[in-house]
């Protein structure tokens, strides 16, 4: 059965070509031209992803990622973004999305980026585990992150990151190991979305004296148990 991606953009163009896109890489699609339109649809469809246009009338993409998030929705989305703002990219990778694409997009590299996210999406189904590192533990099959049992409100690509970072406890990731891992990211990338979702977790779970993420210059990123106090 073919997956089924929603489109959300107010202009008639860009669905039409998205749609076409989509249908000739073999998915099923849904359209909506604003976030209200969307919010409808989606009481009748269930969809795999959803690329959302950032500027639209009535509601735009940043209030319907957030209102998708805010009823727990963590149905993958990819935000389109009319210009390489970098304020609109973080703002739209910190409410939730998954990914973005600036227009004007190269039809091959949307469908990239589609296939990874569903790709990577997918690995959530597999065996759920607890994962602990010091005051933080990460319950795969809750989706939850609790530091010293207070709960951590991640984005789906935050708690990814983690969940990366802390199966692989102590060793050193490359940018290049998590671009692929966590954003499906395989082709040669400048991407400076690793280092920005790094420091959301920083912001989020370095306290009360923790600071078990950490920056290895040149090489990659890695969480360590904190040191014991002797």
């Amino acid at each position: 059965m073919a997956e089924l991606i929603m489109i959300v953009d107010d202009e008639v163009g860009v669905r039409e070509l998205l749609r076409d896109t989509l249908k000739i890489a073999g998915f099923e699609t849904v359209e909506a031209d604003n976030g209200m339109s969307a919010l409808t649809v989606l009481r009748s469809h269930k969809p795999d992803l959803i690329i959302i246009d950032i500027n639209m009338p009535l509601m735009d993409g940043f209030e319907l990622v957030e209102r998708l998030r805010g009823t727990g929705d963590l149905v993958p989305v990819l935000m389109l973004t009319a210009r390489n703002d970098q304020q609109d990219i973080s703002r739209g990778l910190r409410i939730g999305a998954d990914d973005y694409v600036v227009k004007p997009f190269g039809l091959e590299e949307l469908i990239l980026r589609v296939k990874a996210i569903l790709r990577r999406s997918k690995k959530s189904v597999d065996i759920a585990r607890t994962l602990k590192c010091g005051p933080i533990t990460l319950d795969e099959e809750l989706h939850k992150v609790t530091f010293n049992n207070d709960e951590i409100n991640l984005s789906p690509t935050e708690f990814r990151l983690l969940q990366m970072l802390m199966e692989k406890k102590g060793r050193v990731l490359s940018k290049v190991l998590l671009l692929d891992e966590v954003w499906g990211i395989t082709f040669e990338s400048e991407s400076t979305v690793v280092d920005t979702y790094i420091s959301y977790l920083r912001k989020k779970l370095h306290r009360d004296g923790f600071e078990g993420i950490k920056t290895v210059r040149g090489v990659g990123f890695q969480i360590n148990e904190p040191k014991e106090v002797v």
